[in-house]
C-alpha cells in the first residue's frame, strides 16, 4: 500500500523535507516511488506538485494526518483537518506497598 509522506532531508537543526509517495511500511531514507514536492518547517515554505498528488490519491495512495493537514493548508485537497494524535508517556510511580521504585 502506498502513502504520501514526509522524508527529512537537511542538517542537524536545520530539517527540511521531501513529500514522497513511498510504500507505507518502508524505511524513512528508503527509495521512494515518486517525489512530490517539499516543505521546509522554519520558513514555512512549501511546493508541491498538485497534479501529482492527486495522481496518487486516486490511485489509492493515502496521505499520514501530518502530510494531510499540509495539503489543506496549502489549498492542494479540500476538507476538514485531522487531530495528530501523540501517545503520552504515563510517569513512573513508586510502589508505596514495599517502598521500592517501578521499573
Amino acid at each position: 500500500m502506498l502513502a504520501i509522506k514526509l522524508q527529512r532531508i537537511g542538517k542537524k537543526h536545520q530539517p527540511s523535507y521531501r513529500l514522497v509517495a513511498a510504500l507505507k511500511r518502508s524505511k524513512m531514507a528508503g527509495p521512494p516511488v515518486e517525489y512530490l514536492g517539499s516543505y521546509n518547517p522554519r520558513s514555512k515554505e512549501a511546493s508541491f506538485d498538485k497534479e501529482r498528488i492527486l495522481f496518487w490519491i486516486s490511485k489509492g495512495a493515502e496521505p499520514t494526518v501530518t502530510v494531510h493537514n499540509l495539503l489543506i493548508k496549502n489549498q492542494v485537497i479540500s476538507g476538514k483537518k485531522k487531530a495528530v494524535k501523540i501517545p503520552l508517556v504515563q510517569p513512573k510511580k513508586d510502589d508505596k506497598e514495599t517502598g521500592e521504585k517501578a521499573e
